[in-house]
Protein backbone atom coordinates (compact mmCIF):
# COMPACT_ATOMS: atom_id res chain seq x y z
CA UNK A 1 0.00 0.00 0.00
CA UNK A 2 1.26 3.86 -1.15
CA UNK A 3 2.19 5.89 2.02
CA UNK A 4 -0.34 8.50 2.06
CA UNK A 5 0.09 12.49 4.15
CA UNK A 6 -0.40 11.78 7.75
CA UNK A 7 -3.76 12.21 9.65
CA UNK A 8 -3.74 14.64 12.78
CA UNK A 9 -4.69 12.99 16.04
CA UNK A 10 -6.54 15.94 17.11
CA UNK A 11 -7.84 17.36 13.84
CA UNK A 12 -9.72 20.32 15.66
CA UNK A 13 -5.65 21.87 15.44
CA UNK A 14 -5.49 21.78 11.32
CA UNK A 15 -6.44 25.43 11.51
CA UNK A 16 -3.67 26.18 14.56
CA UNK A 17 -0.99 24.67 12.79
CA UNK A 18 -2.36 26.46 9.20
CA UNK A 19 -2.18 29.47 10.64
CA UNK A 20 0.94 29.42 12.80
CA UNK A 21 2.83 27.54 9.35
CA UNK A 22 4.60 30.68 8.06
CA UNK A 23 4.74 32.70 11.26
CA UNK A 24 6.99 29.86 12.89
CA UNK A 25 9.58 29.80 9.88
CA UNK A 26 9.43 33.40 9.87
CA UNK A 27 10.49 33.33 13.50
CA UNK A 28 13.31 30.40 12.91
CA UNK A 29 14.73 32.62 9.82
CA UNK A 30 14.85 35.93 12.17
CA UNK A 31 16.46 34.48 15.00
CA UNK A 32 19.02 32.71 12.50
CA UNK A 33 19.92 35.96 10.95
CA UNK A 34 20.13 37.66 14.62
CA UNK A 35 22.21 35.03 16.30
CA UNK A 36 24.38 35.57 13.04
CA UNK A 37 24.81 39.26 13.12
CA UNK A 38 25.49 38.56 16.90
CA UNK A 39 28.41 36.38 15.88
CA UNK A 40 29.30 38.31 13.21
CA UNK A 41 29.15 42.16 15.45
CA UNK A 42 31.74 40.60 17.64
CA UNK A 43 34.28 40.08 15.23
CA UNK A 44 33.68 43.72 13.86
CA UNK A 45 33.60 45.59 16.98
CA UNK A 46 35.75 43.05 18.93
CA UNK A 47 38.70 41.95 17.06
CA UNK A 48 38.35 43.72 14.45
CA UNK A 49 39.90 42.54 10.71
CA UNK A 50 43.46 41.65 11.77
CA UNK A 51 42.16 39.62 15.23
CA UNK A 52 39.61 37.50 12.88
CA UNK A 53 42.49 37.58 10.14
CA UNK A 54 44.72 36.14 12.70
CA UNK A 55 42.87 33.94 13.94
CA UNK A 56 41.87 32.43 10.23
CA UNK A 57 45.71 32.19 9.83
CA UNK A 58 46.34 30.20 12.86
CA UNK A 59 43.27 27.87 11.59
CA UNK A 60 45.16 27.53 8.53
CA UNK A 61 42.59 29.28 6.32
CA UNK A 62 44.58 30.74 3.80
CA UNK A 63 44.31 33.65 2.71
CA UNK A 64 43.50 34.35 5.89
CA UNK A 65 42.25 38.36 5.21
CA UNK A 66 39.84 36.81 2.29
CA UNK A 67 38.52 34.10 5.14
CA UNK A 68 38.20 36.78 7.76
CA UNK A 69 36.58 39.65 5.17
CA UNK A 70 33.89 37.09 4.01
CA UNK A 71 33.00 36.06 7.76
CA UNK A 72 32.80 39.14 9.02
CA UNK A 73 30.65 40.46 5.46
CA UNK A 74 28.56 37.66 5.80
CA UNK A 75 27.71 37.38 9.49
CA UNK A 76 26.61 41.07 9.20
CA UNK A 77 25.60 41.89 6.45
CA UNK A 78 24.51 38.77 4.77
CA UNK A 79 22.85 38.07 8.21
CA UNK A 80 20.61 41.39 8.23
CA UNK A 81 19.58 40.07 4.63
CA UNK A 82 18.36 36.25 6.26
CA UNK A 83 16.96 38.19 9.01
CA UNK A 84 14.87 40.33 6.93
CA UNK A 85 14.52 38.14 4.45
CA UNK A 86 16.52 40.24 1.44
CA UNK A 87 18.16 38.03 -1.22
CA UNK A 88 17.48 35.37 1.63
CA UNK A 89 18.15 32.50 -0.61
CA UNK A 90 22.07 33.67 -1.55
CA UNK A 91 23.17 34.63 1.86
CA UNK A 92 21.54 31.88 3.07
CA UNK A 93 23.73 29.35 0.97
CA UNK A 94 26.34 31.66 1.78
CA UNK A 95 26.57 31.44 5.18
CA UNK A 96 25.92 27.52 5.32
CA UNK A 97 29.11 27.21 3.11
CA UNK A 98 30.81 29.59 5.26
CA UNK A 99 29.27 27.77 8.58
CA UNK A 100 30.25 24.55 6.28
CA UNK A 101 34.18 25.88 6.54
CA UNK A 102 33.91 26.49 10.47
CA UNK A 103 32.12 22.82 10.76
CA UNK A 104 35.17 21.08 9.49
CA UNK A 105 37.80 23.30 9.79
CA UNK A 106 37.10 24.36 13.24
CA UNK A 107 35.28 22.49 15.09
CA UNK A 108 34.60 19.17 13.91
CA UNK A 109 38.36 18.37 15.15
CA UNK A 110 36.95 19.10 18.62
CA UNK A 111 33.90 16.47 18.81
CA UNK A 112 30.42 16.67 19.02
CA UNK A 113 29.84 18.66 22.21
CA UNK A 114 29.50 22.64 21.88
CA UNK A 115 30.63 23.09 25.29
CA UNK A 116 34.05 21.72 24.27
CA UNK A 117 34.29 23.47 20.81
CA UNK A 118 32.66 20.87 19.03
CA UNK A 119 30.53 20.86 16.30
CA UNK A 120 26.94 20.45 18.13
CA UNK A 121 25.79 24.25 17.46
CA UNK A 122 27.49 24.88 13.58
CA UNK A 123 25.50 21.52 12.79
CA UNK A 124 22.17 22.96 13.86
CA UNK A 125 23.12 26.20 12.41
CA UNK A 126 24.25 25.06 9.55
CA UNK A 127 21.28 22.74 8.42
CA UNK A 128 18.75 25.48 9.50
CA UNK A 129 20.48 28.21 7.07
CA UNK A 130 20.54 25.10 4.13
CA UNK A 131 16.55 24.47 4.46
CA UNK A 132 16.18 28.32 5.19
CA UNK A 133 18.49 28.90 1.32
CA UNK A 134 16.07 25.91 -0.10
CA UNK A 135 12.84 27.48 1.00
CA UNK A 136 13.69 30.96 0.67
CA UNK A 137 12.62 34.14 2.18
CA UNK A 138 9.05 33.11 2.90
CA UNK A 139 5.57 35.28 2.56
CA UNK A 140 7.03 37.52 5.79
CA UNK A 141 10.11 38.58 3.80
CA UNK A 142 11.39 41.65 1.91
CA UNK A 143 11.66 39.01 -1.42
CA UNK A 144 8.18 37.96 -0.90
CA UNK A 145 7.05 42.09 -0.42
CA UNK A 146 9.46 43.50 -4.04
CA UNK A 147 7.93 39.94 -5.34
CA UNK A 148 11.66 38.61 -6.63
CA UNK A 149 13.86 35.78 -5.26
CA UNK A 150 16.88 34.60 -6.68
Amino acid sequence: MAATETKLMFPGLAGFYATWRDIAYTLVRVVIGYILFMHGWVKVTGAGTAGVSAYMSKQGLEPAIFFALAAMFLETVGAVCVLIGLFTRFFAAALAIEIGIAFLVVHMPKGFAAAQGGYEYVLLIGIVLFAIAIRGGGPYSVDHAIGKEL
